[in-house]
């Protein structure tokens, strides 16, 4: 049997960060067979500079947005950002999908295994079915009338089944809620009801405006809601944060991946934990920070998710919101703002966790024999990465 050998400055291994002495070795497929020291390794060895990596995740993108690069000024806030995605002229049908085969190759080139994307209709099976990259499809309801509940989950079954046919198990495709502000309560019910045991995401406290909203009945998304055709505030005040007010509909044992988390506190974060300890459902909170800077210019509380030892995971956002779809400069981005973390940490985000996240662990995320994660190279600065296998 041929053998594929790496060697570089640092080797991680989904979990540690090992010293330049350590050598991957993979066969011609890319299924990992061993980690030995240089030493035990023979010839033939493929001597590179950075760090080698199992290959990375993207736990949030909206490849359906690929064609909004540089089309949304960035710092609005998060209601105006939304307003202009909603407003922004479509672009032709071909350009669309130009643009959807551009970020599916740069993100393969540049290391993503599997991305956790976001799909408001059916327009990106055509770019995913002939991807070699992973993706777990997460079909994002909107429905702020109660009445119309029913009628439009039936509509997304339908996109499912499709997504499903195009994209085969063991591919997952998943219904979930865009946002606590979107999303009405006979539509969480039942999309509790058709998720159990699934890995499934919402988007959460990207901006102050929300925690408003549901505590107050105030703040930037009344205009939103009245820019929208909405005279009469579409949800109920219930006293409690965002997250407070949206988590309790999931009892169906589900993993949820919490998307952006900017202003989420502290409480929050005990309240959440305690209820998934107490409800049997797994959260991941998924940071992206690149977003996050060009929509509110504010990061989340990294320091207080690690404090209360919460499950990270990260990801790009779109081309609405981000300059590129690199994993890479979200985890540089997050060493340089938060100087307490260390490489090993924000690898693991990317890798290991994440392939917890989307349920992929038994096959990709760490450098474990019988594996084929991938293989990637990333920059000691981590200003880029690329696929090596």
């Amino acid at each position: 049997m041929a053998y594929k050998k790496f060697q570089s400055n640092h080797l991680f291994t989904g979990k540690k960060l090992l010293d330049h002495t350590h050598v991957l070795i993979t066969d011609e497929q890319g299924v990992i067979q061993d980690i030995v020291q240089e030493q035990e390794a023979g010839g033939d060895v493929q001597k590179l500079e950075g760090i080698l990596s199992p290959g990375l995740f993207n736990c949030h993108c909206h490849l359906e947005l690929s064609h909004m690069q540089e089309r949304i000024p960035p710092g609005g806030g998060l209601t105006s950002f939304i307003t202009a995605v909603m407003k922004t002229a479509p672009a032709p049908e071909a350009d669309r999908e130009t643009a959807m085969k551009n970020a599916e190759r740069e993100m393969y080139d540049n290391g993503i295994v599997a991305v956790g994307d976001i799909s408001n209709n059916t327009s990106s099976l055509q770019t995913k079915s002939k991807s070699p990259v992973y993706w777990h499809n997460f079909l994002e309801v909107t429905n702020l009338d109660d009445s119309r509940a029913e009628e439009k989950i039936a509509c997304f079954l339908t996109m499912e089944a499709a997504f499903n046919e195009t994209i085969p198990p063991p591919r997952q495709s998943a219904i979930v809620p865009h946002a606590s502000y979107s999303v009405s309560p006979a539509t969480f019910h039942l999309i509790n009801e058709y998720t159990q045991g699934k890995t499934i995401t919402i988007h959460n406290q990207e901006s102050a405006g929300e925690d408003e909203l549901f505590t107050n009945g105030t703040g930037p998304f009344l205009s939103f809601y009245k820019g929208i055709g909405r005279s009469a505030l579409p949800i109920a005040v219930s006293g409690k944060s965002s997250l407070q007010t949206w988590l309790p509909y999931f009892t169906k044992g589900q993993t949820i991946l919490l998307v952006h988390n900017t202003y989420t506190s502290e409480e929050d974060i005990l309240y959440a934990n305690d209820y998934a300890q107490r409800s049997g459902i797994s959260l991941f909170y998924c940071l992206c920070p690149n977003a996050n800077l060009y929509i509110e210019n504010k990061l989340p509380p990294v320091d207080l998710l690690l404090k209360h030892q919460c499950n990270i995971v990260l990801g790009t956002d779109s081309y609405g919101s981000n300059r590129q779809l690199s994993m890479a400069s979200e985890m540089s981005v997050l060493l340089q703002h938060f100087p307490f973390l260390s490489p090993a940490q924000v690898l693991q985000w990317t890798t290991s966790n994440s392939a917890a996240a989307l349920q992929l662990q038994n096959e990709k995320g760490s450098f474990e024999k019988g594996k084929k994660p991938g293989v990637v190279l990333i920059a000691d600065d981590f200003s880029a990465s690329q696929r090596l296998v």
